[in-house]
């Protein structure tokens, strides 16, 4: 028989698995609330590994994605830069027929031109977005069904224990 303690025998593990000498109460040696109860055990186990599952995936994902919006951020900025060498270089443009003063007076009037177009267009985008309506609602009523749960437990109580108060399967 192993033992636990440390005797200088390293060929003896120090815990043994164990084997029930008794069997496993089956279906029928179990009353219909513990039936109940094991399934709702195994349904809420089962619930838990899944939504535990789904955010694994749903993490690696996002890392992905996240990984790669930095690429098109980096692109962006870039993007974001060069048109100022682009704006430069139309100024120099219309300084070949203008004055040099006039050519950037312009380019520039073109950038507020152009800045101003996308502002008033988010401007008319954003004042469009509404609050959440469905979602509220539902919150709503979520709180409400909760807040009333605490009140009709006698009527849960009575449906799963019986007019006498004990379950059906143990009296």
């Amino acid at each position: 028989m192993a033992s636990n303690s440390q005797s200088g025998n390293a060929e003896v593990p120090p815990v043994l698995p164990s084997i029930p000498l008794s069997p496993e109460p089956g279906p029928r040696d179990q009353s219909l609330g513990a039936l109940a109860k094991d399934v709702t055990t195994h349904l809420s186990t089962l619930v838990r590994s899944e939504v535990e599952l789904a955010k694994a995936e749903v993490t690696a994902e996002v890392k992905k994605g996240v990984q790669g919006s930095v690429f098109f951020v980096i692109a962006a900025v870039i993007a974001l830069f060069s048109l100022f060498y682009l704006f430069f270089t139309l100024a120099e443009f219309l300084s070949l027929w203008l004055n040099r003063a006039a050519g950037f007076g312009i380019t520039f009037l073109v950038m507020l031109l152009i800045a101003g177009l996308f502002g008033l267009l988010g401007y008319l985008r954003v004042r469009k977005i509404r609050k959440p309506e469905r979602t509220i609602d539902s919150l709503k009523d979520s709180a409400q069904v909760l807040s009333q749960r605490g009140r009709g437990g006698d009527n849960v109580r009575e449906l799963t224990d019986g007019p006498s108060g004990r379950h059906a399967a143990a009296g």
